[in-house]
C-alpha cells in the first residue's frame, strides 16, 4: 500500500518489477475518465493497453468473461490488471484478474473460498471513497441466479495506491452514497456477532473519521477526502475480519432486481431498519439531512410477488451476513415473511 497526495504519479515504479516481457499491462479506467486528464497520466509502455470500464451498471458476470476472455483470446499472458476507478471498477479488475487463471465462468465462483488459482497481478487505485474494494477479499458480481461476491483469499489487490487528489472532484451526491457506504460498513461490523478486536479497532477509526467528515465538518475541503480515503481503508479492513449485516443484505436484493447502485441501496434500506441498528439509523438521517442528500423512496412499489420473491431469495442466500447481524438463530428471526414487509417500506 502506497499513500499520499500525489502519489498517482509513482505508478511507473510501482510496477515496473510486474512487467513480465512484452506482455501487456492492462489498465481498466473507470469511463467517467474517457476525457479526463487523468488518462495522460497513465504510464503506458510497449504493449500496454487501456481500457474503459463500463460501470453504468454494477459488475456482472457475464461483462467479466467477456473482457477475461478478450484478453485472453488477444494477448494470451498479461502482465496484469491495474484497476482505477470506484469500487464497481476495482472489483471488475479484481475478477478479471481472477478469470485469467481460472477455468469457466466467474458465475462459477460465486460465494466463499472457491477460487483455487491465484489471479495475475493486480493493483487498485480508487478514485472514490467509501466502498472498502481497494481492500476487500470480494469482489460483487451480479449472475444469472444471484448477486454475491467471489469471496477468496485469492481476490484483494497485490498492491494498492491511495492518492486524494484522485477524489477531489467526485459529484457531491455520488461522494454521499459512497461514504455511506463505509459509514454503513462501520455500524454493521461493529454491532455484529462477528465483532472482534482486530475489526473493533479498525471499525472505531473509520467511524469517528465519517463522523467528522459528514457530521462535524461544515464544507468539505482536501482534509475531507484525506480523512475520506482512510474512512473507506479502515473500515474495508474491519469487515475483513468480520462481516456486513442487515443494510447490505437487503441491499443485495435491490441491485439484483432493480439495478440500484450499491451506495445508494444501502442507504435506502438504511433509512428503514431503526428496528436493527436504532442509534445507527438515527446518526444516518442527520448525516442525510446536514448534507442536504434525498433518499430515493417508493422504489418497490407496484412490484409483483414473483419480484418480491425473487429479491428475498438473493437476500436470504447471504447466510454469512444474515448470521453476523442476528446470530445463529437468525432464520427464526428473518422470515420471508418479515423480509417482504421490509422491502415493501422501501
Amino acid at each position: 500500500m502506497i499513500y499520499g497526495r500525489g502519489s498517482f504519479d509513482q505508478l511507473d515504479e510501482i510496477i515496473a518489477p510486474h512487467r513480465k516481457a512484452d506482455a501487456s499491462m492492462v489498465f481498466l479506467v473507470d469511463h467517467y475518465f474517457e476525457d479526463k486528464p487523468l488518462l495522460g497520466r497513465l504510464p503506458i509502455r510497449g504493449n500496454d493497453k487501456v481500457f474503459a470500464a463500463d460501470v453504468t451498471y454494477e459488475p456482472k458476470t457475464t461483462y467479466v468473461d467477456e473482457l477475461a476472455n478478450y484478453l485472453k483470446d488477444q494477448y494470451g499472458v498479461v502482465s496484469g490488471i491495474i484497476g482505477i476507478g470506484g469500487g464497481s471498477t476495482m472489483d471488475l479488475a479484481k475478477a478479471i484478474s481472477l478469470m485469467m487463471t481460472n477455468p469457466g465462468s466467474s458465475a462459477d465462483y460465486q460465494g466463499w473460498d472457491l477460487v483455487k488459482n491465484p489471479g495475475v497481478y493486480k493493483a487498485g487505485i480508487p478514485t472514490l471513497s467509501g466502498t472498502g474494494a481497494e481492500v476487500s477479499r470480494t469482489t460483487v458480481l451480479t449472475g444469472p441466479t444471484k448477486k454475491l461476491g467471489m469471496n477468496s483469499d485469492y481476490t484483494p489487490f497485490d498492491q494498492i495506491v491511495l492518492d486524494p487528489q484522485l477524489t477531489a472532484n467526485a459529484p457531491g451526491n455520488q461522494r454521499f452514497y459512497t461514504g455511506m457506504d463505509c459509514y454503513i460498513h462501520c455500524i454493521e461490523s461493529l454491532e455484529g456477532t462477528y465483532l472482534n478486536a482486530f475489526s473493533k479497532s479498525y471499525g472505531e477509526k473509520a467511524l469517528q473519521l465519517c463522523r467528522e467528515v459528514f457530521l462535524n465538518k461544515e464544507e468539505w475541503d482536501d482534509e475531507s477526502d484525506d480523512q475520506l480515503m482512510m474512512a473507506s481503508y479502515a473500515g474495508g479492513m474491519s469487515i475483513a475480519y468480520s462481516q456486513v449485516g442487515v443494510a447490505h443484505a437487503v441491499s443485495y436484493g435491490l441491485s439484483y432486481l432493480l439495478g440500484t447502485k450499491h451506495g445508494v441501496g444501502n442507504c435506502i434500506v438504511m433509512n428503514q431498519i431503526e428496528e436493527f441498528y436504532p442509534e445507527g439509523v438515527a446518526e444516518f438521517k442527520r448525516m442525510v439531512d446536514k448534507n442536504k442528500v434525498e433518499i430515493p423512496a417508493g422504489i418497490t412499489r407496484g412490484l409483483t410477488d414473483e419480484q418480491f420473491d425473487t429479491m428475498i431469495n438473493v437476500s436470504l442466500g447471504m447466510k454469512p451476513l444474515w448470521e453476523n447481524a442476528l446470530g445463529k438463530n437468525w432464520e427464526k428471526i428473518m422470515t420471508r415473511e418479515k423480509l417482504r414487509s421490509l422491502y415493501e417500506k422501501l
